[in-house]
């Protein structure tokens, strides 16, 4: 069955993807508005992801130190060999499982940060303020900046597992010669 549009004047010439985005945003400040209140939205997932998995990592850090501290005679020994070992891997495992989630969102971030510096390099006219001066300087709007600003959140899990595996080394080396085994 073959289907037929009524081309008016309004969308004659305007190609059908124009269109439909006509039809979601009516001008670029609308278009603007939504493109920052989804990188706030996402920043936000991505500071609550980063703050759940440090928070992790601090009580793994407080135990894995509790447990190095051990003193029993009896099975202090065995108990520091084994369980800071184990504290460790946990870490390990914990930052590997947070690296996806983390990075994604950082990467959704990044790609709105992208969608709105395209906007406004889009529309000259619209990416300058009231008093002729722009409403991002070029360092503001860059991809590099934007990415830089997430490397505290994307390095976060690497660094945590080279830490864990240090002290994953350390304990098994402190711990190998004292253990009565």
């Amino acid at each position: 069955m073959k289907t037929s549009r009524i081309i008016t004047t309004e969308t004659h010439g305007v190609p059908r993807e124009e269109q439909a985005e006509l039809l979601i945003f009516g001008t670029p400040k609308e278009r603007l508005d939504f493109y920052r209140r989804e990188i706030q939205y996402e920043t936000s997932l991505l500071a609550g992801r980063t703050n759940a998995y440090l928070t992790a990592q601090s009580f793994l850090v407080i135990a894995y130190a509790s447990s190095m501290a051990n003193s029993n005679e009896n099975w202090g020994a065995v108990f520091t060999l084994v369980v800071p070992a184990m504290l460790t891997l946990l870490g390990i495992i914990n930052s590997l499982h947070a690296w996806p989630g983390i990075r994604a969102s950082a990467t959704i971030v990044e790609h709105w940060h992208y969608k709105q510096e395209q906007l406004l390099r889009s529309d000259p006219k619209f990416g300058h303020a009231y008093d002729d001066s722009p409403l991002f300087s070029e360092q503001e709007a860059s991809r590099e900046s934007t990415y830089k600003s997430l490397l505290f959140f994307l390095r976060s899990p690497w660094l945590f597992i080279v830490f864990w595996a240090a002290l994953g080394v350390f304990s098994l080396w402190l711990q190998l010669p004292s253990a009565h085994l």
